[in-house]
């Protein structure tokens, strides 16, 4: 028989998070060991057709297989769009006087 591996699931939220240790066996799938895990239970909001899991910061498919030592990450979706949020900023530095109104540039202290 095959000795199991040593996986972890973590989830996190902006005030907890939860990283959970498990023993699967050799040949499980990322969303088997999620679902063996019980974190959905747990964070009843999780939705994995929707929200984009990880290994270690590396992007993964929910059908990719575990090795040993493996960090399931579930990523919680964007509140807001980066590129929204970058231009907001810039709007503002304008408003300011920070930025030229033509360029989006700084301005040139002279």
């Amino acid at each position: 028989m095959a000795e199991p591996l040593t996986i972890e699931v973590a989830y996190a939220l902006p005030a907890q998070q939860s990283l959970l240790t498990l023993a699967v066996m050799p040949g499980s799938t990322v969303q088997q060991v999620i679902e063996q895990s019980g974190i959905c239970q747990q964070y009843p909001e999780i939705d994995l057709t929707s929200q984009k899991v990880g290994v270690w910061s590396r992007p993964v498919k929910l059908d990719e297989q575990v090795k040993d030592g493996d960090r399931i990450e579930i990523y919680r979706p964007l509140i807001a769009d980066p590129k929204d949020l970058r231009r907001r900023r810039a709007e503002k530095a304008k408003d300011e006087g920070r930025a030229d109104k033509v360029t989006g540039g700084r301005k040139q202290e002279h």
